[in-house]
């Protein structure tokens, strides 16, 4: 059986009132607050207070703040007049009855109402940013249309160069062997005329004998006309020995093979005219997630700034960032990088809100190591705004509630 609470205090202006209950006592997290049109009830355990009130209140403005063992409501009034006092008089038992349940039907249909409200709403927000993401892809298809088509015409540019290069060396060719038979008439008339211009009687002719220069007369010919066979096809097999370190870790060479790794990922994403498809498939999430695992951190932030070298737009690509960053203690670059991520989940709808609240908490994070309590705490309530049942969140920003109440005592003292 509760213990019903008769001591309060009350004061009242023509348009609010304001109502004290002292709690006893009590936890303030054992308090339950229940407030209709004019109805209202507070139950902490033993203890429970309840008043039907004289006139209608405005419960959707109507406030309660806890503190400093006490409740403090301020209630708002539909009609701005004096009340006579704080509860209705000749109320019997039918009659509270009666008040009880209207107060919790009202409430249940004012739930309800909101609770459709808030689903058209996020209904809503579903189809703005399914119509934002298609109107993104929209604009990076066509980019890469265009830098497909500029491509193409490139390639078609320098086929035609190398076909008109390609004619003016055969016209030469063909000029050339018809000049050099030409040549050896001309050779022939001038050895044929040169004898009879002589007074004395030309030496007896002699033929060529075989020796090392005997076929002179048509070896440039036979060189113009030979035309080398092509080269046979083939395949060459190649196998690398694995790289193993077997000696100990003050001789080995960890950090030439971190190194290794790191220059694997450019390799990978070196290459400026991907298509996008094809960088969504050499980025592959489970690699790097292996790398974060094996804590190569080093390698894993390479490999996340030369995927955002390629796509700037990638809220996630940031956010895993400053995953690593902090991890390294880079606390600026971290929340640089949450900041940045932050800015790109926009609309704040209902798909990203689990992306958002990991960006307030890792700047949150790297602020409360920057010992920037203040700041920090503002990240960690803004996450409990985006999923307040999340226990872990609320405990860690309760430490830091504690931290600056336990700061700001010893700065008094």
């Amino acid at each position: 059986m509760p213990v019903r609470v008769s001591e309060f205090s009350w004061q009242q202006t023509p348009a609010a009132l304001f109502l004290s209950l002292p709690l006893r006592g009590v936890c303030v997290r054992d308090a339950d607050v229940f407030c209709g049109e004019s109805y209202l009830k507070v139950n902490f355990p033993p203890f429970l207070f309840e008043v039907f009130l004289y006139a209608p209140i405005d419960d959707g403005k109507s406030k309660a703040k806890i503190g400093n063992d006490t409740i403090l409501f301020t209630l708002y009034k539909k009609e701005p007049v004096l009340w006579e006092s704080l509860s209705m008089p000749g109320v019997d038992k039918e009659m509270m009855q009666r008040i009880r349940e209207k107060s919790i039907l009202q409430a249940q249909e004012k739930a309800k109402e909101a609770t459709e409200a808030k689903a058209a709403a996020k209904r809503e927000d579903q189809r703005y940013a399914l119509g934002e993401m298609m109107k993104i892809e929209e604009e990076e298809r066509k980019k890469i249309e265009d830098m497909k088509e500029n491509e193409r015409k490139k390639a078609t540019r320098e086929l035609e160069a190398w076909k008109e290069c390609q004619k003016k060396a055969d016209g030469q060719k063909r000029v050339q062997r018809k000049e050099k038979p030409l040549q050896g008439k001309q050779a022939e008339e001038r050895g044929a005329l040169k004898p009879q211009s002589l007074p004395r009687k030309a030496p007896p002719t002699r033929l060529p004998t075989r020796g090392r220069n005997w076929e002179n007369i048509f070896s440039e010919k036979l060189k113009e006309d030979r035309v080398p066979a092509p080269r046979s096809a083939g395949s060459i097999q190649i196998s690398f020995t694995p790289r193993v370190f077997p000696t100990a870790l003050r001789e080995s060479q960890v950090a030439e093979e971190e190194e290794c790794q790191r220059c694997r990922w450019r390799n990978v994403f070196t290459t400026s005219s991907m298509e996008m498809s094809d960088v969504k498939l050499a980025f592959s999430f489970c690699l790097i997630s292996k790398l974060f695992a094996t804590e190569n951190y080093l390698a894993a932030i390479d490999a996340y700034n030369l995927a955002i070298r390629l796509n700037r737009k990638i809220p996630v690509l940031y956010l895993n960032r400053a995953a690593c960053h902090l991890k390294l203690k880079n606390l600026h670059k971290a929340i640089e990088d949450s900041s940045k991520a932050l800015e790109l989940l926009t609309p704040p709808v209902a798909d990203n809100a689990n992306a958002r609240m990991k960006a307030h908490v890792r700047r949150g994070t790297a602020f409360c190591q920057l010992e920037l309590y203040v700041e920090g705490l503002q990240d960690y309530e803004a996450a409990l705004k985006i999923d307040p049942a999340n226990t872990v969140v609320q405990n860690d920003a309760e430490k830091i509630r504690n931290i600056i109440q336990g700061t700001t005592l010893k700065s008094h003292d």
